[in-house]
C-alpha cells in the first residue's frame, strides 16, 4: 500500500494510481514487492527539522528516505520538499513534473538497497534513476499534470 500525504504544502497534481502502478514496475525490475511506503510531501522548514531531529543533518535536501524493507518486500517513510524539488528543477534545466517524478523514485531505489553517498555510488543511482523514468516515459507519458 503506497500511501500520499503532504505537510505544509498542497499535494502535487499527480495521477497517484499511475505513480503507484510506477512504482511496482521499478520494485519489481530490482526484484522487489511493494508493502507498506508512505510519502509526505512538504516544504523546505518541514524537511529541515527533520533532518535535524532524525539524521543530525543541518541542511536543505529533497528527499529523507527511511527504510523499513523486509526481505523481498520495499517498505518505507519517505519525505519530498517541494521547495528543493523546483529549486533543483530550475538548476537542471528539467521540468518540475520529470523531477518530482526522478524524486519519487529516487526513494525507491534507496527502498531496493541501492545507495548514492559512496564512491561510484552516485553514477549506478543516476543510472537506475533514468532507466526508471525511462519506463515511466513508455508506460505513462501524460502521468503528471501541470501545476497551475
Amino acid at each position: 500500500m503506497i500511501n500520499f500525504n503532504s505537510e505544509n504544502v498542497a499535494l502535487p497534481s499527480v495521477d497517484f494510481e499511475a505513480v503507484r502502478s510506477w512504482i511496482a514496475e521499478v520494485a519489481a525490475s530490482h526484484g522487489f514487492k511493494v508493502g507498506r511506503i508512505s510519502y509526505l510531501f512538504c516544504d523546505d522548514s518541514y524537511i529541515l527539522e527533520a533532518n535535524r531531529k532524525f539524521i543530525d543533518h543541518d541542511y536543505y535536501t529533497d528527499i529523507i528516505t527511511f527504510d523499513y524493507t523486509r526481505r523481498d518486500t520495499i517498505g518505507g517513510d519517505v519525505m519530498i520538499s517541494l521547495d528543493t524539488v523546483r529549486s533543483n528543477a530550475l538548476l537542471v534545466g528539467e521540468p518540475y513534473a520529470r523531477e518530482l517524478m526522478r524524486v519519487i523514485i529516487h526513494g525507491v531505489l534507496h527502498l531496493c538497497g541501492i545507495d548514492d553517498k559512496g564512491p561510484g555510488e552516485r553514477e549506478i543511482m543516476e543510472a537506475n534513476e533514468d532507466a526508471a523514468l525511462a519506463m515511466l516515459d513508455r508506460s505513462w507519458p501524460q502521468l503528471i499534470t501541470e501545476e497551475k
